[in-house]
């Protein structure tokens, strides 16, 4: 296992692994021509473009390119072992890094076990070990049935507990009435660990069976005021326990102004939105194209213009997949009935980057979300920068490439993504890990040459 932690690095006078020279690299949180000097798969300085280094390879990236850190999504169903079918570590960890995504972090469900205790954590590990293509850690989780041994799964190395106030789809994993979840918090506050928490209050959400093939009527089962009012919870127990909290996939952004101001009184809460709630909205969803059904649901219009306004002041920590994929008989042409989640690890930072343009904002406005934010989420210092001492991890990005997204295209597991017919902006043409080019394109066609992923501990 590898910690995440940060390290120092000094060059010393030995020659370098690698030099990676850009013109455009991200650096401090701006774009500059830099040259990136690699050693033993750390960052061991970052200096001018031109700079004299003596290294085993000196390399450039193309002109109209720029280079990123890698990305880091800290939201990612696998769902391996128990629901492989739907997706499983060797395709996830793949669609990750033809995405650009060099860290993910998965969720401790749909996978049978669920990652609930410690046993089920080494399941997981073993199902993971030597097949993975990036860097993967685990979330645990905190359900009804382990009040009081999250401490166990904290010393083994997750990054943190993911609980529900409503109930999950999954009946291995339950989800908390109101006084669990305040006892959950007391207990991650106690740990001084992390609460992840997917926000609907089962209160204002509406009973259904099937529903038809129109989306309103799916949309009208789970109200913004099912968010509103368990992120308001969440709040307040993170208020008055001290606990260290993060509201999952934010899709209403109408609770946007009592999480800034829960922020301003220095409540430790953090905020994510994914993908699909920034490039999509309600009234372009066709009747029956259930890939789109994910819960919370995707809002209208005017919703998502508010969450980009909210992106853009900083009041969203980060943006990241939720990656819930299925299989396709599982996503039925009727709104009740289908499995809610959508597939887009792999091309959720072109659709997000598409939309930027269509909307006249900068790269510099979404590559924090997509690298400092998520990782600081995770606790890592060593992640989604470019840096001295940071790993050496790398996209290659080409702002102005266009495509047309295909499902059957992608490396996820089955071919069913609301992405599916999408025209993007952009495209990652190189993924490094470790100072190792992870893919290559030939003919126009990007490929994950080898497997160079670990799993990581919380650091």
């Amino acid at each position: 296992m590898t910690s995440l932690g940060s390290v120092t690095v000094d060059e010393g006078l030995a020659p370098a692994d690698l030099v990676l020279r850009a013109q455009r690299a991200w650096v401090d949180g701006a774009f500059r021509p830099a040259a990136v000097v690699v050693r033993d798969g750390r960052i061991a300085s970052v200096g001018p473009v031109d700079a004299g280094v003596i290294a085993d390879r000196d390399e450039t990236v193309s002109d109209g390119h720029v280079l990123l850190p890698g990305l880091v999504d800290t939201h990612v169903h696998v769902n391996e072992p128990g629901r492989t079918e739907w997706e499983g570590f060797a395709s996830a960890t793949r669609a990750a890094a033809l995405g650009g995504v060099t860290t993910i972090i998965d969720m401790p469900l749909n996978s049978i076990p669920a990652t609930v205790d410690v046993p089920a954590l080494a399941v997981k590990r073993a199902s993971a070990a030597g097949r993975v293509a990036v860097d993967v850690g685990f979330w645990g989780g905190a359900v009804p049935g382990n009040a009081g041994s999250l401490a166990d799964l904290h010393d083994a190395g997750v990054f943190g507990f993911k609980c529900f106030t409503a109930p999950s789809g999954v009946d291995e994993f339950p989800h908390l009435d109101p006084g669990a979840l305040r006892q959950a918090m007391a207990e991650v506050a106690a740990l001084d660990a992390l609460l992840i928490v997917h926000a609907e209050d089962p209160d204002h959400l509406v009973d259904h069976d099937a529903l038809g093939g129109h989306y309103g009527d799916f949309l009208a089962t789970r109200p913004a005021q099912a968010e509103r009012s368990a992120i308001a919870r969440v709040i307040d127990g993170a208020r008055e326990t001290g606990a260290r909290v993060h509201v999952l996939h934010l899709s209403d952004a109408g609770a946007l102004p009592m999480i800034r101001a829960a922020k301003d009184d220095g409540v430790r809460v953090t905020v994510e939105t994914c993908p699909h709630y920034l490039a999509f909205e309600a009234g372009s969803i066709p009747d029956g194209a259930t890939a789109y059904k994910c819960c919370p649901p995707i809002r209208d219009d005017a919703n998502r213009d508010a969450l980009w306004a909210g992106l853009v002041d900083g009041t969203i920590d980060m943006v990241v997949s939720d990656h819930s994929p299925s299989t396709a008989d599982l996503k039925v042409d009727d709104w009740g009935l289908a499995w809610g989640g959508i597939a887009g690890l792999q091309v959720g930072f072109r659709a997000v980057w598409t939309e930027a343009v269509r909307r006249g904002l900068p790269l510099d406005a979404v590559v924090p979300a997509v690298t400092t934010g998520p990782a600081a989420l995770a606790g890592s210092t060593d992640r989604g920068r470019i840096a001295p001492g940071a790993l050496a991890h790398f996209a290659v990005f080409d702002p102005d490439a266009e495509s047309t997204v295909r499902a059957d295209a992608l490396a996820h597991r089955n071919p069913v993504s609301a992405f599916d017919g999408l025209s993007v902006r952009g495209r990652v043409t190189e993924t490094w890990l470790r100072g190792r080019r992870i893919t290559s394109t030939t003919d126009d066609v990007t490929t994950v040459d080898v497997v160079a992923g670990e799993l990581v501990d919380r650091g």
